[in-house]
């Protein structure tokens, strides 16, 4: 890894090094020892399980495998440590075990190198486990040098953009990427068990709709057509229930030209469900039990800890309406604001700042993202949206300026985004008009019209409820990470170049 802020002393030291490991190499391959013509090693064994159960592997012969991490070296015995997928292991290696040319060779490894060992399995005086070495391979050479105090580094920008290294120096990052696999892994055994079958839908479409969000547009040089890269997978999903497949989830990556914090990323994991015959209020009892399964698989408990603080998932989550919500939170009950100016009275006199192109329902929303959302710690269903920011979501038949909607919040932020979908294929264009009317406005945000979904909707859509998870932000409070960043092996990041 590039080394930061090196004075030139450092540099011609560090270039030094560097040239001493090519030496070592070179005279590795000129001996016919070349580590990288070996092309395979039998592992037996991972560091944790020795540990765990050393009852069980106390005096066996294993053979383990991983990068040597620190080295000892004290005339004919020495000690290493080996650093595999599962954490590290201590290596007595001794000059009359594994012989005097090998353990010659050994005595030249570096820090970094990627190692074999097979040995005995056994406790020092001192109480460590470790392994007695009766043979050591060297299997890959490092030609750079791993930073000594690697977590301390100030520039975590580095960390991000040479991620294996943080993965190697960081044990805790490791396990955040560990669990990740198993959050994603829970989520899908759990769907299966409810009947759900995954699929793949496309990441280059003609229409990127289903969200309000940019689209990164791009060119199909074959066909000489623009296209986009896919901001939801909604549109898609659907048409497979169209189709007859009730139960359909994808995981998959989705692409929105926005600006990158601590929560956002411009390419980021959603998945999305969509049950035929269901509503919201089915989309709520899934979200609630798939969130608390996960949790329990993943971390052995339906409490979390984030940033120091507390959620329960073990606790009926709250279901309050956008309305209601607002009105616990600034005091302003839109339930008796009955008109557009109205509206912008009283976001005048509450400070809430809006454009002319804002209809009454935006306002509201903007009064909830303004007074409410922070306050949304334990888990949360918002529900019951205005119809002007749910254009693909069923309306609700006692009061049809709302629809049938939920947000599910934790620690103030937005986890996921369910509906009651639309199938009225008259209603749905009259919808799309209205976008299209917004996008002229200037929102570039609004959809199009999709008229090959349209006509899926007008062959027939079942009663479908339908939800997209973020799975990035899911992640992040399982794992307490405070940043996308954390929990994206390799997150966009800036050219240095520029």
């Amino acid at each position: 890894m590039a080394q930061q802020n090196q004075t030139p002393v450092q540099e011609q030291d560090i270039n030094q090094l560097l040239k001493v490991r090519r030496e070592k190499l070179a005279a590795l391959q000129e001996a016919g020892k070349d580590p990288f013509q070996i092309t395979k090693y039998d592992v037996t064994n991972h560091s944790a399980e020795l540990k765990e159960e050393f009852d069980q592997y106390e005096g066996k012969v294993v053979r383990i495998a991983g990068r040597m991490m620190s080295k000892r070296v004290m005339g004919k015995a020495s000690f290493c440590n080996v650093q595999d997928l599962k954490g590290n292991i201590q290596s007595y290696v001794a000059r009359d075990s594994i012989g005097e040319e090998f353990y010659a060779d050994f005595k030249k490894y570096d820090i970094g190198d990627i190692i074999g060992i097979e040995g005995e399995v056994f406790r020092t005086k001192t109480g460590e486990i470790s392994i007695h070495a009766q043979k050591v391979t060297l299997l890959s050479k490092s030609l750079q040098i791993l930073p000594e105090k690697y977590h301390g580094l100030t520039n975590t920008d580095m960390r991000y953009r040479q991620r294996y290294v943080d993965l190697i120096m960081n044990a805790e990052v490791k396990d955040t990427f560990i669990k990740r696999s198993k959050i994603i892994s829970a989520i899908r055994k759990y769907l299966d068990g409810q009947g759900f079958m995954e699929v793949e839908t496309p990441m280059l479409v003609a229409n990127a709709g289903g969200a309000a969000a940019r689209p990164f547009e791009t060119h199909f040089n074959a066909l000489d057509e623009d296209l986009k890269l896919r901001i939801s997978l909604e549109l898609y999903l659907k048409r497979l229930i169209v189709g007859g497949l009730e139960r359909v989830y994808e995981i998959g990556r989705v692409f929105r030209n926005e600006g990158l914090d601590t929560r956002h990323n411009p390419e980021f994991t959603l998945m999305e469900l969509y049950q035929a015959y269901t509503d919201y209020h089915g989309m709520m009892d899934l979200t609630e039990n798939l969130y608390r399964h996960v949790a329990q698989e993943v971390l052995g408990t339906t409490t979390i800890v984030f940033n120091g603080i507390e959620m329960d998932l073990g606790k009926p989550f709250e279901r309050i309406t956008m309305v209601d919500a607002v009105k616990k939170y600034s005091g302003v009950d839109f339930n008796e604001i009955h008109t557009l100016e109205e509206a912008r009275a009283i976001a005048k006199e509450k400070h809430v700042e809006f454009e002319e192109r804002h209809s009454k329902g935006e306002i509201l929303n903007l009064f909830f993202e303004e007074f409410v959302e922070e306050h949304l710690v334990q888990p949360t269903f918002v529900m019951d949206h205005p119809i002007e920011i749910s254009p693909l979501t069923k309306k609700k038949p006692e009061n049809p300026e709302y629809v049938e909607r939920f947000e599910f919040f934790m620690n103030g932020w937005e986890m996921a985004n369910a509906y009651s979908e639309l199938n009225d294929p008259i209603d749905q264009r009259e919808r799309f008009k209205e976008q299209e009317k917004q996008l002229a406005q200037g929102n570039d945000e609004a959809n199009t019209t999709d008229e090959d979904f349209m006509y899926a909707l007008e062959l027939g859509m079942a009663p479908t409820g339908g939800i997209g998870f973020g799975i990035d932000r899911m992640c992040m409070l399982l794992t307490d990470s405070p940043a996308i960043r954390d929990v994206l092996l390799f997150p966009t990041m800036k050219s240095l170049d520029k």
